[in-house]
């Protein structure tokens, strides 16, 4: 396999270095790291153990935040 040789900064490594899991390679993480789909059906039911009260509480912080947005532009 080939390989390719990249500079980072020691910051950007040790970030790396502490989500890399035990006997893997900095090559496996990056793959396991960047290897994700942005999968819309991987958040079904994320939220459903939530209270009412909390559903409410994060549509108006959503609302809040999108007016906040509007009026910035």
């Amino acid at each position: 396999m080939t390989t390719k040789t990249i500079s980072i900064t020691e910051v950007a490594y040790n970030k790396l270095a502490t989500l890399k899991l035990p006997e893997e390679s900095f090559s496996e993480e990056v793959n396991r790291l960047t290897s994700h789909k942005n999968d819309i059906k991987e958040l079904l039911g994320a939220w459903s153990d939530i209270s009412s009260n909390e559903k409410k509480e994060i549509n108006e912080a959503i609302k809040k935040r999108r007016e906040y947005t509007r009026h910035r532009r």
